[in-house]
């Protein structure tokens, strides 16, 4: 265990900080843009490779959300690897995987074929967030934790921003050899996963005590902070047990709040290129994909202040609530705009800044009373319980579309998910206490000898 004189020890030293998330923060959002957008531009696809392969509505709703089952299926079973294998060896395992999938994609020639390749690319994906959620936890104290997680997350609205327009081009331009262009979008947006997972054998650093790119006095800074705050949540918190960490209550409500999110986010994903589609006869599929995108774009910008206003406020509760409510009341009004493209625009903007808005806040929760193995089976359960509704929320929204012809139902539906969920995270007693402890100064001296138990769930 590394120590650290309590002199330096008790100073927090945000030169550091900025060093490790200049090093690693850019990286990992940029792996994560090119997940999104080889996981959801099945979307933008879909404009004409539903005709040509014979899908209808409801098909394709099942055919988005079937990534997340491979997805649930394997999520904890990874995280849990990449605390055996390392982040770096396991993070570029799953770029290489999901990139050949992404490729393959490309040559399916109906609906089973395309099914089957959905439900794969969730298993190659599987991990890919959660394992990163960790990764920084053993890299960022609990005070950065949601500036950096929004940090991370900003490539989420950022790779939308990408794929709409991206996606679009290849679509109206792209026939190479006589091969239709929603084919090409699939080929084309899966080649950089394979190329990056060289590129994170070579970049990626496993843990600070690895870093050779921090000096000494900076490795011994910071594994003092992050062990002391593993110590005081450990004393805080019994050691949590493998089936309490994956379906303990505490997980269990966390990822019912979650859930909520992943309904709209891949409702958003799926189904915003068709719906602005629908809006106005004579769209090219360029400009479906640009103002498919624009919401995203302010997303981007919005979703990191509000992480940075709860970190400065130590507030994580109404957070992650008031934009979920502020969601659920977009959607809600969306009948109302009566076709009106501008006004369909403005709705989508508010729904999709208010649903990122919750990212930071939200993933700061679960690390204030997880620790070590406990983490990554917790946050990986969480991720892979909530993304059910990357399946449940674009398969019932396509069904429901087919049956009633419009998408007011799916909408209202969706709303309704968002509201009891801004409803339990305000309720939680949990979440308050964990709030709490966000407040509470942490103890860095290290005058004390850790427990086995702590200097085990610390470890990595």
């Amino acid at each position: 265990m590394s120590t650290v004189p309590n002199d330096v020890a008790g100073q927090y030293r945000p030169a550091i900080v900025n060093k490790v998330k200049l090093r690693l923060v850019p990286f990992l959002a940029l792996l994560y843009v090119i997940a999104f957008i080889d996981r959801a531009n099945v979307g933008y696809a879909a404009l004409d490779m539903n005709a040509d392969l014979g899908i209808s509505q409801a098909q394709f709703g099942l055919i988005a959300g079937l990534f997340s089952i491979g997805y649930f299926v394997f999520e904890v079973p990874s995280n849990m690897l990449m605390r055996k294998v390392g982040a770096r060896r396991w993070i570029a395992r799953i770029l290489f995987s999901w990139g050949a999938v992404a490729v393959a994609t490309g040559f399916v020639h109906n609906f089973t074929q395309l099914a089957i390749a959905r439900v794969i690319l969730g298993v190659a994906e599987a991990g890919f967030f959660p394992c990163v959620i960790l990764y920084l936890s053993y890299w960022f104290p609990e005070r950065e934790r949601a500036r950096v997680v929004a940090q991370f997350m900003v490539a989420l609205p950022v790779a939308t921003l990408i794929a709409g327009p991206l996606s679009g081009l290849i679509l109206d331009h792209v026939h190479w050899f006589g091969v239709s262009g929603w084919r090409w979008v699939f080929i084309i947006e899966g080649l950089p996963a394979v190329l990056l997972g060289l590129v994170t054998l070579f970049l990626l650093t496993d843990t600070p005590q690895q870093a050779k790119w921090l000096s000494a006095d900076d490795k011994a800074w910071l594994t003092a902070t992050l062990e002391a705050e593993n110590a005081a949540k450990t004393a805080r918190n019994q050691r949590t047990g493998f089936w309490r960490s994956l379906a303990g209550w505490r997980t269990l409500a966390l990822a019912l709040i979650y859930y909520s999110k992943s309904v709209a986010i891949y409702v958003l994903a799926f189904f915003t290129p068709q719906i602005i589609s629908g809006l106005e006869d004579n769209l090219s599929n360029t400009m479906v994909g640009v103002l498919s995108a624009l919401p995203y774009g302010v997303a981007a910008m919005f979703m990191v202040w509000w992480a940075r206003r709860s970190d400065r406020t130590r507030e994580r509760r109404w957070h992650v609530a008031l934009p979920l409510f502020v969601a659920a009341a977009g959607l809600c009004a969306m009948p109302l705009a009566d076709n009106s493209i501008t006004l369909s625009l403005l709705l989508l903007t508010v729904v999709t800044v208010a649903v990122y808005a919750t990212y930071g806040p939200f993933w700061s929760l679960p690390s204030l009373f997880m620790t070590g193995s406990a983490a990554a089976v917790g946050m990986a359960s969480i991720n892979s319980i909530a993304n059910l509704g990357g399946f449940v929320g674009p398969y019932g929204f396509g069904a429901l579309q087919s049956a009633t012809g419009g998408n007011n139902l799916g909408l209202a539906l969706v709303a309704a998910v968002l509201i009891i969920s801004g409803l339990l995270v305000v309720r939680l007693r949990f979440v308050r206490d964990a709030e709490a402890t966000l407040r509470a100064p942490v103890d860095t001296g290290h005058d004390r000898t850790p427990t086995p138990a702590t200097a085990a769930d610390t470890s990595r």
